[in-house]
C-alpha cells in the first residue's frame, strides 16, 4: 500500500467513517463492523491481485462501501429497476463521502473525481482501472460473501448470480477467482455454473 501522508490520513478517515457501522460481522474471533471488515478485504484482495495499482486505486477499493449501511436496500422498490436504482444511488453517496475525505486530507478534486469515476464503475471493460476494482470486488465476494449469499437462495439463483459475477471479471480476474479455497459445494456450483 501507498505510505504518502495525504494517503494515510483518507485511509484512517475511510476506515473511522465505517468504524460507526452497527453491523458487525464475527470474524477470528472477533465482532468487526462490518464495512470496515469489507473494506479491509478489499484493500488486502487488491494488493494481492494488482500490487502495483495506484494510489487512487487503493483509495476507491477501500472506500467501495464507505457507509453503505445508510442507504438501505429495503428504502428501494423490489426487482431489478429498484436494485439498479439503489445501486446508482450507493454508487454516487459513496463517491461524495470519499471526495470529501479525499480533500479533508489533501487531495485534489481531480484526484476525488477520479476516484468518483472508479467508485461509479464508469467504462467498465474500456477503462483498466475501474475493470481492475470490479475484478476486486468480486474476487472479495466469491472468497468471503457467496456462501452466506449461497444459504438465503435457492441453487437456481446462486447459479445465476456466479455466472453474472463471471461475466463482469477479466481473465486476469477468472484465474485469480479459480484459485480460491471454495467449499466442496461451493465448487460444485461454479463448475456447473461455469459448465
Amino acid at each position: 500500500m501507498s505510505n504518502t501522508p495525504s494517503f494515510q490520513q483518507v485511509i484512517e478517515l475511510i476506515d473511522q467513517v465505517n468504524s460507526q457501522d452497527p453491523n458487525t460481522e464475527q470474524w477470528q474471533g472477533q465482532s468487526i463492523p462490518k464495512e470496515l471488515l469489507y473494506a479491509q478485504r478489499m484493500s488486502a484482495q487488491l494488493e494481492k491481485f494488482a500490487p502495483q495499482a495506484s494510489e487512487l486505486l487503493q483509495i476507491a477499493a477501500r472506500a467501495q462501501h464507505i457507509q453503505r449501511w445508510t442507504i438501505k436496500r429495503s428504502d428501494y422498490p423490489e426487482g431489478r429497476m429498484g436494485y439498479k436504482h439503489w445501486r446508482t444511488e450507493l454508487g454516487k453517496f459513496h463517491s461524495e463521502q470519499t471526495g470529501k475525505l479525499m480533500l479533508e486530507a489533501g487531495y485534489t478534486q481531480s484526484d476525488a473525481e477520479r476516484v468518483a469515476f472508479l467508485l461509479q464503475k464508469k467504462q467498465l471493460k474500456h477503462d483498466a482501472e475501474v475493470q481492475t476494482l470490479e475484478d476486486v470486488i468480486c474476487l472479495v465476494f466469491l472468497e468471503y460473501y457467496l456462501d452466506a449469499f449461497a444459504e438465503k437462495h435457492n441453487e437456481e439463483k446462486i447459479i445465476s448470480i456466479i455466472q453474472k459475477t463471471w461475466k463482469k471479471m477479466s481473465e486476469q480476474g477468472h484465474a485469480a477467482a479459480l484459485q480460491i479455497a471454495y467449499s466442496d459445494t461451493m465448487l460444485a456450483l461454479i463448475k456447473k455454473a461455469l459448465g
